[in-house]
C-alpha cells in the first residue's frame, strides 16, 4: 500500500490475484455475484451482501461463478492507530480477532442493509471526481469499520456462552464497556448493577461461559494491554492509566502473570518478530 486507505470498485470474472497475503487489513464487500471464498485454507460459499474481513498475513483467494462486483477497502495499522475511536476503543484488538473468522461478519440483520447501503455509496463515490471526495471516503469507510467491529464484538459474545441467555450479554457487554474501569468491574459493583448476589453471579457467569468472571476480564484486558504495546506507540504508564493501574510497577506486575516477562521486554520481542 502507498497510501494508509485505498478504496476501488472493482467488476471481474476472474480474481486478479490468487493465494494473496498482505500485510494490511482488507475489507470485500460483495455486491453482486456468486462463488467461493478461502481464507488460510478454509472454504466457504460467498453471495451478494457477504462482507469479509482480511487481517495482516491471512492467504485468501476468490473463485467467481461468472462476473461478480465487489467494493475493496484496505487499511494499515497505523489508520487504525491515526483515528480517534470513541464508541470502540479496542477496535484494533476486534478487528484482530477476524482472523478466526472465515464466513461473511454480518451477523446482525440490521447491519447487512446498513452495510449495503454505505457501500453503494462508497461506490458512486470512488467512481467519480468530485470536491472532498478524500473526506467523503473516510468518513464511510470510517463507519463500515465500526459496524464490522460491532459485528466481531457480537461473535466473540456468542462464543464465551455455552448458551443463549439475555442477561449473560449484558454481562460481558457490560465488562467489554467499563474494562478501563476497575471499580466498575468489582463484583458487588456488577451484582448489584444486575441485581443478582454477589455469591451467585460468580457462579452464573462460570455457568454461561465455562470460566470464571475474574479470568475472563483479565484475558480480555491482557489482550487489549497486547494490542497497546504491539500496534501503538503508548508509553506503559500511559497504558496503565487507561486501565485504572496505579502505576507502571502494578501494570507490569499484572502482565507477568500471563507472559512471564515485562511490557518493555515483550514490546521488543512484538517489535523485532514483525521487522
Amino acid at each position: 500500500m502507498y497510501n494508509p486507505l485505498e478504496v476501488y470498485y472493482e467488476k471481474v470474472t476472474v480474481c486478479p490475484l490468487r493465494n494473496r497475503q498482505f500485510n494490511f487489513f482488507e475489507l470485500v464487500y460483495v455486491i453482486s455475484g456468486i462463488g467461493t471464498h478461502t481464507v488460510n485454507g478454509n472454504c466457504i460459499d460467498y453471495q451478494a451482501g457477504d462482507l469479509f474481513l482480511l487481517t495482516p498475513n491471512d492467504c485468501h483467494e476468490f473463485d467467481l461463478e461468472g462476473e461478480c462486483e465487489f467494493m475493496v477497502i484496505r487499511f494499515g495499522e497505523h489508520y487504525i492507530r491515526e483515528y480517534q475511536w470513541k464508541s470502540i476503543d479496542h477496535i484494533e484488538c476486534l478487528l484482530y480477532y477476524a482472523s478466526e473468522l472465515s464466513e461473511s461478519l454480518l451477523s446482525n440483520s440490521d447491519d447487512v442493509d446498513i452495510i449495503a447501503q454505505l457501500m453503494q455509496t462508497l461506490k458512486q463515490v470512488v467512481t467519480q471526481e468530485a470536491m472532498y471526495n478524500e473526506d467523503i471516503i473516510g468518513h464511510l469507510v470510517n463507519a463500515v469499520i465500526v459496524i464490522a467491529a460491532r459485528n466481531i464484538a457480537i461473535r466473540q459474545i456468542e462464543t464465551a456462552m455455552t448458551e443463549t441467555d439475555s442477561k449473560i450479554r449484558g454481562i460481558l457487554n457490560y465488562i467489554q464497556q467499563y474494562i478501563r474501569e476497575p471499580d466498575k468491574l468489582k463484583v458487588q459493583e456488577m451484582a448489584a448493577y444486575f441485581s443478582l448476589a454477589p455469591n451467585y453471579l460468580g457462579s452464573y457467569f462460570r455457568k454461561h461461559c465455562g470460566e470464571s468472571l475474574q479470568v475472563y476480564i483479565a484475558q480480555y484486558k491482557i489482550r487489549l494491554i497486547e494490542h497497546r504495546l504491539r500496534f501503538s506507540s503508548m508509553r506503559i504508564g500511559e497504558i496503565a492509566d487507561e486501565f485504572g493501574f496505579t502505576d507502571e510497577s502494578h501494570i507490569n506486575k499484572f502482565f507477568k502473570r500471563y507472559h512471564s516477562v515485562s511490557m518493555s521486554v515483550y514490546r521488543k520481542q512484538q517489535f523485532k518478530e514483525r521487522k
